[in-house]
């Protein structure tokens, strides 16, 4: 396999695809704990932010604790920075520039869900009406 140079671009149904297809997937939600929580996430999604509350620092163990999970089972007959990794945020971008770090540090198969999970605001300045996870009906759940 070819090592990857950048984050992969996927859209929602992509990234769902990709998930139903391939068990060994991690999917990480690198939003904070309570976009997270409050304000649902796809289901199957882990929480690992990239940036959280209370001082919306970049979290300094991000990819230790991705590298974790892929340790977790997710790979013990292969090598382990090929697992494939999907990030979502609300966005696309905050997940864009964490997969840039974990690709940095090696991981060959990083994947962005570029609509994200609520999408861009719309002209009144609300989310989930252009695009994203939510907007596309994939599943998700709440807490």
């Amino acid at each position: 396999m070819t090592k990857a140079t950048k984050v992969r671009s996927l859209t929602p149904q992509q990234a769902h695809d990709l998930l139903q297809a391939n068990p060994r997937a991690l999917f990480v939600d690198v939003r904070s704990h309570m976009e997270y929580l409050f304000i649902g996430h796809p289901a199957g999604s882990i929480n690992i932010p990239w940036i959280d509350e209370p001082d919306w620092k970049i979290n300094p163990h991000f990819v230790r604790e991705v590298r974790q999970l892929m340790l977790g089972g997710a790979s013990h007959m292969h090598d382990v920075s090929s697992v494939p990794v999907v990030l979502i945020c609300r966005s696309g971008k905050r997940s864009l520039e964490a997969g840039e770090v974990l690709v940095r540090d090696g991981l060959t198969e990083v994947y962005n869900v570029v609509e994200g999970f609520e999408g861009d605001l719309d002209e009144h300045h609300h989310r989930s009406t252009l695009g994203g996870w939510r907007f596309r009906g994939l599943p998700w759940e709440q807490c």
